[in-house]
């Protein structure tokens, strides 16, 4: 399921916050950035159409709506386009990028290391 940057924008907010509605979606886009209520909504048919959100419930005259698909399952639909968009397909590129670029804690480098030693014992 290809999603473009403002549908996965709010992907991520009904993910946090489902189920919601439209005006509360509305609502939590205009936190960051002006947007109209008719866009916000004209995305989420989009969304709807594409099976990613569904009609969940009815407040009055509101829609209710919650995520069809998951963040997990997503992601791993998006990894290999962005992997190949941005470093060439290259996963050692995208990792080493990561790991320069983020602020990491100690356990976010435990964390690493553990997948890492997972990883290499399953080879």
């Amino acid at each position: 399921m290809k999603l473009s940057d403002f549908e996965l924008d709010v992907m991520q907010l009904m993910w946090q916050h489902e189920p919601c509605t439209a005006a509360q979606l509305h609502q939590l886009l205009s936190q960051n950035k002006e947007v109209a209520y008719t866009t916000v909504k004209t995305i989420i048919d989009r969304l709807e159409k594409k099976g990613a959100v569904e009609r969940a419930d009815k407040q009055g005259r509101a829609i209710v709506y919650r995520s069809k698909v998951q963040q997990s399952t997503l992601s791993s639909q998006e990894t290999p386009s962005f992997m190949q968009r941005f470093f060439g397909g290259n996963s050692r590129s995208l990792i080493a990028h990561f790991i320069k670029e983020e602020e990491l804690n100690e356990d976010d480098i435990h964390y690493l290391q553990e997948l890492l030693k997972k990883k290499k014992s399953h080879k």
